[in-house]
Order: C-alpha cells, then sequence, then structure tokens
C-alpha cells in the first residue's frame, strides 16, 4: 500500500515572540529559525516516519537542495519532485508566542505551478489500496483527486487552507475529508453535515478528534494526550500523516487515531514543523507510557 502525496513544500521562517502582534503593532522577535514545512511536506514526513511508503508529488525551486535530502531522510520518496526554474519554492512567515500558539503567512511559490502533465504521469501506477493526500496549498488538485479515484485509490484531503471554492470543486472526488474544528463548522454550514464522502476526520486540538463514518453512520471519539506544548505548528498535519499511515498498514480506524493522537502528542513538544515528526519507536514508547 503505497501514500501518494500532492502536497506542498515550503521552507518555514519561524520567528519566536513574546505575544502574537497586534494589527500595526511593531515587536521584536526572540529567535529566529529554518525548517522544512508546509502541509504537504509536513504530512509527507509523518507519514513515511509512521512507517508508510510515501511518494511526495509537488513541486520546488532549483535551488534548496537540504530540502530534499531532509524529505529524503525522513523515508520520503522524491524523485517524482518537479524543479522549476521560474519559480521559487514556496515559504512560510510563521510566528509563535510563548504559549505555543501561531500565525501564518503562506507565499505558494512553485507549489501553485505543478506542471499538469507531470502529476498525470506520477500517478499512473496508482490504484486500489492506495491512498492519495492532498492539502489546499497547490494546483492541480481536482484533476489528481479525480484520477485516483477513478483508478480505486482513498483520496484524503486537508481542506487547508480553507477555501469553500476550492473544497466545493474536489469534494465529488474526496474519499476522507480531513479538517479542523472551524473548517468542519464552515464546511456543515455550506453543504449540510451528509457530505458525499466516506468519513469525515474532527480534529479538535486540546479536544482530541473525531471520525465520522458516514458509510455505517457511527462516530469514533479520540481524546487528545495531555502534554506540554511548546510548538503546535504542523500538529494536524502530523495527526494526518499518521492516521493515513495506520489505514495504509490495515488499522482499524480506532487504532489508527490512537496512534495519530500520540504522534501529534508528541511533535508539538519539539519546536519546529516537519523536522519534528515522530517516528514509530517515539511514538510507542509514548504509548507504553502513558498505561
Amino acid at each position: 500500500m503505497t501514500i501518494y502525496n500532492l502536497g506542498s513544500i515550503n521552507i518555514d521562517h519561524v520567528y519566536r515572540l513574546a505575544n502574537l502582534p497586534r494589527s500595526g503593532e511593531t515587536i521584536h522577535s526572540l529567535d529566529l529559525s529554518h525548517g522544512l514545512g508546509g502541509k504537504g511536506a509536513n504530512q509527507s514526513v509523518a507519514a513515511a516516519r509512521a512507517g508508510a511508503q510515501v511518494i511526495h508529488l509537488g513541486a520546488m525551486g532549483t535551488g534548496d537542495g537540504w530540502v530534499l535530502d531532509r524529505l529524503g531522510n525522513a523515508g520520503v520518496e522524491t524523485d517524482r519532485i518537479a524543479r522549476l526554474a521560474d519559480h521559487a519554492t514556496g515559504h512560510a512567515i510563521i510566528l509563535v508566542d510563548r504559549s505555543a500558539e501561531n500565525s501564518i503567512i503562506l507565499h505558494g511559490g512553485a507549489n501553485r505551478a505543478l506542471p499538469e502533465d507531470s502529476v498525470r504521469r506520477d500517478l499512473s501506477a496508482i490504484g486500489p489500496g492506495d491512498i492519495l493526500l492532498m492539502q489546499n496549498e497547490t494546483n492541480l488538485q481536482v484533476e489528481a483527486a479525480s484520477q485516483a479515484r477513478a483508478a480505486g485509490a482513498t483520496v484524503i484531503y486537508s481542506a487547508a487552507p480553507f477555501e469553500l471554492a476550492a473544497l466545493r470543486e474536489v469534494l465529488p472526488h474526496v474519499s476522507i475529508l480531513a479538517v479542523n474544528e472551524g473548517e468542519a463548522a464552515e464546511t456543515f454550514a455550506a453543504f449540510g453535515e451528509h457530505l458525499p464522502v466516506e468519513g469525515v476526520l474532527i480534529t479538535r486540538g486540546a479536544a482530541g478528534a473525531e471520525f465520522r463514518d458516514l458509510i455505517n453512520a457511527k462516530t469514533h471519539h479520540q481524546s487528545a494526550y495531555r502534554v506540554s506544548a511548546i510548538d503546535t505548528t504542523g500538529a494536524g498535519d502530523c495527526f494526518a500523516g499518521w492516521f493515513a499511515a495506520g489505514l495504509s498498514r490495515g488499522e482499524d480506524i480506532p487504532t489508527a487515531l490512537r496512534h495519530a493522537a500520540a504522534a501529534a502528542a508528541v511533535q508539538v513538544t519539539r519546536p519546529g514543523a516537519g523536522d519534528a515528526m515522530p517516528d514509530r519507536a517515539d511514538v510507542l514508547a509514548f504509548l507504553e507510557s502513558t498505561v
């Protein structure tokens, strides 16, 4: 079972602050760091460190070779990432305060310029049992999702950054919709709660998560593990990547949810996003420590 991820690749510029700035306010940063990010790269790393075979489909500029090294070192297959000479690698400006809350500004760059023929070619081998992960940080979402579903694969779509128009276009091709609590409220307000998907994964931060099985009309709940968070950037991506990896291993929904919640709990105790994703040994050790 292979996870294909049509996902963004960003370089994160993380500024640590005492408090997030108010409108019109100029404040000093306490620290600056750079790391691997982008919802797509985060989810690829999370799923790969969970033990899944992950092929990343995406685009970046012609420089920044260290990004490919970090993805590869995490176990992600990178040979199908397009290198675009006329576009910069995507990047994010991330502000993190002392309570671990964050605000993020994205520049899509190469993430929004992926050539259509490359996605069609790179998904040619996808089939039943495989998973396509996607997020709303690239172009060609509808094209990829429709191709994957037609081939019998499961499509998991993280509807973030949230845009109703983008969700409306891709929703007919989605198997599992992954949203946070706020995104879920907007989705249900626009489309109702009986969505044309097999399931809805809703992450609720410290309140845990739930999976609504719309085929069998059953809801699975998962509590969050209590930890001292230092950086919540990428926590939802960690959860989604681990959940997808669980499904690719044939885990049932409660097991996949439990492992994903544990992974997110470990991840928020570390600084950064993609670089902070735990591996399977980390998560299993954490779960043993909670018994």
